[in-house]
């Protein structure tokens, strides 16, 4: 008996550990909308590992690096109207280990002439405890 109650308890501080990582991703996800709704690239870029070990994979192909990122966000997105307003609709969030959470979803700009869209799958690690985006493969 004493044996499944501590195995009980462990599994629930272990689901109750996951849930408060992927919330956490989740939010910061919740700040990057933000921050592309006030047509603000580097406060978006923020949650992006600031490293050349950085990977996007979108329609140009594989970039590396989170400068070189930004510059192709720069180039695609230059003004208010390119920017439009951008929702997240995640569709599932799940802890792979104590430092990754792998997210899939889809993204939507609402733009004047005609709305945008696709799906996306980004791989965030906790680095020096901080949770980053270190890989996203956006279509």
């Amino acid at each position: 008996m004493k044996r499944i109650l501590i195995l009980t308890l462990t599994f629930l501080m272990i689901k109750c550990y996951s849930q408060k990582e992927v919330e956490t991703v989740k939010l910061l996800m919740a700040k990057q909308q933000e921050a592309w709704n006030r047509y603000d690239l580097i406060g978006f870029m923020e949650h992006y590992w600031k490293s050349d070990s950085l990977r996007f994979i979108g329609s140009k192909g594989l970039t590396y690096g989170w400068q070189k990122t930004l510059d192709n966000y720069k180039k695609s997105y230059h003004d208010k109207e390119a920017m439009g307003q951008l929702e997240f609709n995640i569709t599932s969030a799940e802890l792979l280990g104590k430092n990754a959470v792998y997210v899939i979803g889809k993204w939507t700009l609402f733009k004047k002439e005609k709305n945008v869209g696709g799906y996306y799958t980004l791989l965030w690690k906790k680095i020096n405890s901080k949770w980053v985006i270190v890989a996203d493969h956006t279509s």
